[in-house]
Parts: C-alpha cells; sequence; structure tokens
C-alpha cells in the first residue's frame, strides 16, 4: 500500500529490527504491517486459514523459516504510511546470524531492538546494542514486548529500560538517542495504536515513533566527500561521475583529491543531467573541475582547508567476521573502500590470532597504497570498508574504521572485548 506522494514527508525511514530468538520480532513487524493496512488481501488470507492471523507469517518468508519458526536471513520490507516511506530490514535474533544482523543494520538510520519482558536484557540484547553501536546506527528504540504475559507492570518495563539504557550508555549510545516503548505485538499494545491497558506510559506508539523521527543520514555538519566511480570524457572536458555520500558541494569550491592531494575548483555540477550551483548529501552528480588533473576511480574529492580525510597505508577498525573461513594475523586480503581496491594484510586482530564467522573484533591492517580515510563515527560512508579474498572476491569481514584523532590509541572494542558466541 502506497501513500499518495504529496502526504508522504521527506525522507525514507530505513530502520532494522534486533532482538534475542522468540522475543517477538517477526510477530511486531507483522503487526506494524497488519494494523497500518500495508498488508494485501491474497496476503492476510494466506496466513488467516486457521482463524486468527499468524502475524509472524508475513516475514518468516523462507521455508527454513517456517519450519523452524526462527528467523534466518534479512528480510526487507517496504511500507507507507500517510505520513513517511519506511525500508525495514528484519534481522535474525540468533547469534549464528551475527553477520546478517550487520548486514541489515549497515544502512539503518534506527534499530529497533526487542526485548522480552519476562528475561529482560539478555546477552544477545547486549550483543545487539553493541552492533548498533559500532554501527554508529543513529538512533534505538528499545522495544520492550510481550508486556502482556507480566501483566502490563510499569516497574518491569522501568527496570528493563534501566538496566538497558546503563548497557547502552557504556557503549557510547547517548541516552537522547533512545526510545523505550513498552507492547505486546501479539494484542497490538502500543505498537500501531495505544495501549487502553498501559495507563501509565504517556509516550507514542511505536509507529508514531517512526513516524515522527528526524531523518538525519550523516550528521549535517559532516564534511562533503565525493568517491569517484567513473571518469567520463566529453568533448574536451573531464567529468566525475559517483554519489556525494556526505556533505555538500558548490560550484566554485575549492577541493582536494585524495590521496594525491591536487588541488582545483569545482568549474561544473551536474545532478541528473541537469546543471545545478551546489549538491548534497546522496545526490548521484557528476563534477567538473577547472584544472585538468589524474583523478581515476577510487579518487575521493573533498573541500580543500577543512576536514580531509587521512590518507594513509595504516586501517584500525572495529569489525564482523562475514565468512565461513577464518580469518588470520597474516593474511594477505583486498581491501575494498567506497569504490577504490587495494592489497593488504592482516597485521593484528585485537589480541587475537584469527576470527571466525559471526566474531566481532579489531583489526590493524597494512595496505600496499594509501587509503582516504574518515574514522566511521565522522562519515559512516567513508569510514567503512571490506575485506575481501583475493582467490575468489568472497567478502570476508565488514569494517568501521576508527575516528582519526585517536589512530594512534587503542580500537574502542564495541563488544566489550572480541566475541564468541554469545558476545
Amino acid at each position: 500500500m502506497s501513500a499518495p506522494a504529496e502526504t508522504v514527508e521527506a525522507g525514507t525511514l530505513r530502520l532494522a529490527t534486533a532482538g534475542s530468538v522468540d522475543d517477538g520480532k517477526s510477530t511486531l513487524v507483522g503487526r506494524l504491517l497488519h494494523d497500518s493496512k500495508s498488508v494485501l488481501a491474497d496476503q492476510l488470507e494466506s496466513i488467516s486459514r486457521t482463524g486468527t492471523p499468524d502475524l509472524a507469517l508475513l516475514t518468516d518468508g523462507l521455508r527454513a523459516e517456517r519450519e523452524q519458526g526462527i528467523t534466518i536471513d534479512v528480510a526487507y520490507r517496504y511500507f507507507a504510511t500517510p505520513r513517511r516511506r519506511f525500508i525495514l530490514a528484519d534481522t535474525p535474533g540468533h547469534v549464528q546470524y551475527t553477520r546478517n544482523m550487520v548486514t541489515g543494520a549497515s544502512t539503518a538510520d534506527l534499530a529497533v531492538v526487542l526485548v522480552d519482558a519476562r528475561n529482560g536484557v539478555v546477552e544477545q540484547t547486549r550483543r545487539h546494542a553493541a552492533i548498533a553501536a559500532m554501527l554508529r546506527v543513529p538512533r534505538v528504540v528499545l522495544a520492550v514486548n510481550k508486556m502482556d504475559l507480566v501483566g502490563y507492570e510499569e516497574a518491569v518495563f522501568a527496570r528493563i529500560k534501566g538496566e538497558f539504557a546503563a548497557h547502552a550508555g557504556e557503549l557510547g549510545i547517548p541516552e537522547h538517542h533512545i526510545t523505550a516503548i513498552p507492547i505486546s505485538a501479539l494484542a497490538g499494545d502500543n505498537v500501531v495504536e495505544p495501549s487502553a491497558r498501559m495507563g501509565w506510559y504517556g509516550g507514542p506508539t511505536v509507529l508514531e515513533h517512526l513516524e515522527s523521527v528526524p531523518v538525519t543520514g550523516e550528521s549535517p555538519s559532516a564534511p562533503a566527500r565525493f568517491p569517484v566511480q567513473y571518469v567520463i570524457r566529453h568533448g574536451e572536458f573531464r567529468y566525475y561521475a559517483g554519489q556525494l555520500v556526505s556533505g555538500a558541494l558548490r560550484v566554485g569550491d575549492a577541493v582536494t583529491v585524495h590521496p594525491s592531494g591536487r588541488t582545483s575548483t569545482i568549474a561544473a555540477l551536474d545532478v541528473l543531467g541537469t546543471r545545478v550551483e551546489e549538491a548534497h548529501a546522496g545526490a548521484s552528480i557528476t563534477v567538473r573541475l577547472a584544472d585538468e588533473l589524474d583523478v581515476a576511480r577510487g579518487d575521493v574529492i573533498a573541500p580543500s582547508g577543512g576536514r580531509g580525510p587521512t590518507v594513509t597505508r595504516d586501517v584500525r577498525g572495529a569489525v564482523c567476521h562475514l565468512a565461513d573461513r577464518v580469518l588470520r594475523v597474516g593474511e594477505r586480503v583486498l581491501v575494498r573502500h567506497g569504490t577504490r581496491t587495494v592489497r593488504g594484510v592482516v597485521k593484528s586482530l585485537g589480541g587475537a590470532g584469527e576470527l571466525a564467522v559471526n566474531d566481532l573484533g579489531v583489526v590493524v591492517l597494512r595496505t600496499a597504497e594509501p587509503l582516504p580515510l574518515d574514522g566511521y563515527a565522522e562519515v559512516r560512508r567513508t569510514g567503512a570498508f571490506l575485506l575481501v579474498d583475493p582467490a575468489d572476491g568472497m567478502t570476508l569481514t565488514a569494517g568501521m574504521a576508527e575516528t582519526v584523532s585517536t589512530s594512534r590509541g587503542s580500537a574502542p572494542d564495541p563488544a566489550g572485548s572480541r566475541s564468541k558466541g554469545g558476545a
């Protein structure tokens, strides 16, 4: 169901759900889709053959998921209300699918972390909070689910809220970035409609919050970063095409090309073939410089005289290992950073000798060529990198570069320590 274009607020919200097995994620997502009238008639009929709709079946689409009653893969759902469009990544709760949760949350503006009110904050809750912190997800909703099974008691909610806030604070998630909501996904309390059973709660429902929370993307103060994807020769000019991943560029701006350090000014900007005076983050643009420079795919164009990326061959950051094959110290890899790929070697793994699938840790790399890096906390797109197997092209590890200003210190380990299994 799509809302008329003129009634939808600017900015699509990308959100990811997370939580332990049986905390009710799939039921919550199903409730959101069902109660916001985003379910087609044939879908509703297929999950209602036994009478009461099984809302979890709206999201658990794989046969293995239906048979086992768990979410395995990341399921992307698209829905809209009259106020906003949403892209929802329903991620697995099992420890063995941590890498899938990293994938789903990597582009999220908001993470919904579910907690079973009967169990409170458990190890997997802490793990998912750590991943949200590691990925710098801007906002977190703590959805305390199954309140109907604890008598809708305010004290239970308050205790869980306090415990989660304390742990999130240790991870560096600001308290004002967390919104706690008591819900019953199965009964529909505080998901789309306010609950009549929790008069002590005066905050928004889950949907009300999702509709109103600001979509910030990169910080408005983030410096401009333009990774070059294509070099286009047209007539007597060269144009550089790609996506402006943060900040803004304007005609006349003095810019520096990294890693070469060559400088020029922006002579022309185009967005979708239309000449413009300025462009903002998210726009796919072409740039013409005033000078003929040797600019190649993988270079990053950034404003001169400001906060430019750090050009370095030494990379350090928090990582999640994605591949079934173990990553070891001394291994030679390809390092993919934006549109640039260079050779590198794993120098250390945060005190460990190896990382297995789903492990969280810290990596130190040495690359054959310099990379124009930002700290992931400053600019997510130019602070992210992937480690790739040079033999078969398999993605091995997802990494988030530490803040450049602390590059000679110790990288924070968002999980508290290198994590195997249950964090």
